[in-house]
């Protein structure tokens, strides 16, 4: 039987992204996309969540299960707390697009450095650190700052400004920090234009590792 993997997402062009990896690292496994902006949009506009977004998210997930889903992928870190309400709902595999990343970083080092530019990230990201660190017996320092300024320079359509702002907020965070973690995954080829050698820490995005993890969910028995 045909393995199905359920994307959500809450900003709808990244559908473009997980298809490529999806057919990259997943070319056996069906895949079939929930992307609803209005989560992201009433997210920011009440300042995180509420019983409504938990609500919505636990929805999607549960129709995808009656889709067929084998595994649903969420792929929004501000809604990934969501995800925990929504597993014992249901009897599939349900995703969080930034914990793959999140235990890399704390593998790599103590000292982890958080960029985020939607407020509303940054702080699910920054609690799903210390949660992932106290699980994993280690202790971590974080460093959480807002890329002031490039989410609504990336929403207005000024591509070029969003990643400059994000670029010299990285560059700052590389001079302190073991390991940088993106807490979007749409920053992830923000990272990609900083020259390796440059790179005095490493920049972890989310949406390679998510999917690098989900094969293991959806290999073959």
């Amino acid at each position: 039987m045909t393995q199905k993997l359920a994307f959500i997402h809450t900003v709808p062009s990244l559908v473009g992204l997980f298809n490529d990896l999806s057919k990259e690292l997943l070319p056996d496994v069906e895949v079939f996309h929930i992307a609803d902006e209005m989560l992201l949009k009433v997210v920011l506009a009440q300042g995180g969540l509420s019983p409504f977004i938990f609500q919505r998210v636990s929805d999607h997930v549960i129709a995808a299960e009656r889709a067929g889903a084998t595994a649903v992928q969420c792929t929004c870190s501000s809604i990934s707390p969501c995800v925990d309400a929504a597993r014992p709902l249901v009897g599939i595999t349900v995703m969080k697009i930034d914990e793959p990343m999140v235990n890399k970083a704390i593998d790599i080092g103590s000292r982890i450095g958080i960029a985020a530019t939607a407020p509303t990230t940054l702080k699910p990201t920054t609690e799903l650190v210390y949660a992932r660190a106290a699980a994993m017996g280690k202790s971590v320092q974080i460093e959480s700052v807002l890329c002031e300024g490039a989410y609504n320079a990336l929403f207005s359509g000024d591509t070029q400004k969003h990643d400059q702002i994000v670029v010299q907020y990285l560059r700052n965070l590389m001079a302190h920090n073991d390991v940088i973690i993106l807490a979007q995954a749409s920053m992830a080829r923000v990272a990609q234009m900083i020259p390796a050698e440059e790179q005095r820490a490493p920049i972890l995005s989310s949406p390679r590792l998510a999917m690098e993890f989900a094969k293991t969910v959806l290999s073959p028995a």
